[in-house]
């Protein structure tokens, strides 16, 4: 998938909020090496370096759209691009944190495994991924995906992400590891201007392989249907907003 930062940072602040949730919960005063994991435009290596400083601070993407953004934003820091399925520190990591890039790794519990190998004593493994596939902003992509003339392509290859496992399976994988884990969810309620802007929301993340899939030629007719379908299922507010419901897991491990 080509990702865009533009399209990406149009929702930068509620985008943010679970990176400065996630990181609010790290226990370590200070890092001499930390690794943002898909930093993707630098909005969550921004809060690191803010609460650690500079040095030591460092931004891995796989898409060089988002690293040029990342780079522009925080020309004092250092980013590289890499292949998180196969990626390892040069040395051990005091932080790896990733907001919102493992949900995409289908083998993400082997990852995080071995990246726990890669912290030093008492390092931490600092994880946030959207766990939403439940929501109706999620299932009418996949209405959407098998009732128009693209159906086809659907048919042959399934786009849907997997489902996260549940919390027992990160700690029963991780605990031989770590001194400490702490899994836990939070459910945000964004208020969005209309359909339409969750529409805008998720054509920079969830709904991007699903446009791929259906191909250029029914681009547009795939938004159109996809919109009119999240407009039966988000009721409009009292001020004619929409309340977009978005729950994301989150995981601290510390390393023994």
């Amino acid at each position: 998938m080509a990702w865009s930062a533009s399209q990406y940072v149009k929702f930068e602040d509620e985008r943010t909020r679970p990176a400065r949730d996630l990181l609010a919960q790290v226990p370590l005063a200070s890092v001499n090496h930390a690794v943002d994991l898909g930093c993707g435009p630098g909005n969550s290596t921004e809060l690191i370096v803010e609460r650690f400083g500079t040095a030591g601070v460092s931004g891995l993407d796989s898409d060089q759209n988002m690293l040029e953004a990342a780079r522009k934003r925080l020309p004092g820091t250092h980013f590289v691009e890499a292949d998180l399925g196969s990626w390892r520190p040069s040395e051990p990591a005091d932080l790896l944190f990733a907001n919102a890039v493992f949900q995409w790794l289908p083998n993400h519990l082997d990852i995080f495994d071995r990246l726990m190998d890669s912290l030093v004593p008492g390092g931490v493994l600092a994880i946030q991924m959207p766990d939403n596939l439940g929501e109706p902003s999620h299932l009418m992509m996949e209405e959407t995906a098998h009732a128009g003339p693209w159906k086809a392509a659907f048919e042959k290859k399934s786009v849907r992400r997997n489902p996260l496992p549940p919390p027992s399976t990160y700690y029963s994988r991780l605990i031989g590891k770590s001194s400490r884990i702490d899994i836990w969810h939070t459910v945000y309620n964004h208020p969005m201007a209309d359909a339409a802007a969750i529409v805008e929301w998720v054509k920079g993340t969830g709904l991007m392989p699903y446009l791929a899939n259906a191909g250029a030629e029914h681009r547009e007719a795939f938004l159109a249907d996809y919109l009119q379908r999240l407009e039966t299922v988000y009721p409009k507010m009292a001020d004619g907003r929409v309340l977009l419901r978005f729950p994301r897991l989150f995981m601290i491990a510390v390393k023994r």
